[in-house]
């Protein structure tokens, strides 16, 4: 799909506010370092649809985009290392686990990992929480242009042999796995409707 429509709707800090409609959701997770906004507006075709920034943890808040008028991106807090207070990062994770416990019309989760290092902790717990809420989560692995193709289709196998998730290797520079990522939540909005 080339054309891609892209509304922004707005950034929301409490789940009340969230659109009341139930149209399908695809959320995005990942290191506040991990390019969730380079990657929304490369498989989107449009620049400057999510705000890109040099500093890690500049999304606070669940960002919704509207797609085609059908469904959801719904860009969720990085977590990490961002240079904020300990409470507030706290706040994301209770916003992240509360908007994932209460929506209702969550297609799947993408959870971003960046190829060049091993889950941490916190991906591993979300990895946990999201198989024990029997919540669906495919993994995409980021920044591929910048180790060989061997080692990423190792890093393939890892996180599948790991975790037992699929992963699409993925390269805002190249291009590179945007058409099956599109493929990948296209085929789990189908499955939702």
């Amino acid at each position: 799909m080339k054309n891609i429509d892209v509304k922004f709707i707005g950034s929301f800090y409490k789940l009340h506010q969230l659109p009341k409609d139930s149209l399908p959701q695809i959320a995005f997770a990942g290191r506040s370092n991990v390019g969730k906004s380079s990657l929304l507006n490369k498989i989107t075709g449009h620049r400057k649809a999510a705000k890109v920034s040099q500093t890690p943890g500049k999304t606070r808040a669940l960002n919704f985009f509207l797609i085609n008028e059908e469904f959801y991106f719904v860009d969720l807090p990085g977590y990490g290392y961002a240079k904020v207070s300990k409470v507030e990062r706290e706040s994301w994770g209770q916003l992240i686990e509360d908007y994932l416990v209460a929506t209702e019309n969550l297609a799947a989760l993408m959870l971003l990992l960046d190829c060049r290092r091993d889950p941490n902790q916190e991906d591993e717990e979300l990895i946990k929480w999201l198989a024990e809420k029997e919540l669906p989560c495919m993994a995409i692995l980021t920044k591929t242009d910048k180790i060989t193709r061997d080692k990423t289709n190792r890093k393939v196998r890892q996180i599948y042999n790991s975790y037992g998730l699929n992963a699409i290797p993925f390269s805002t520079t190249k291009g590179t796995g945007k058409d099956e990522v599109l493929q990948a939540i296209f085929a789990l909005i189908q499955k939702k409707k």
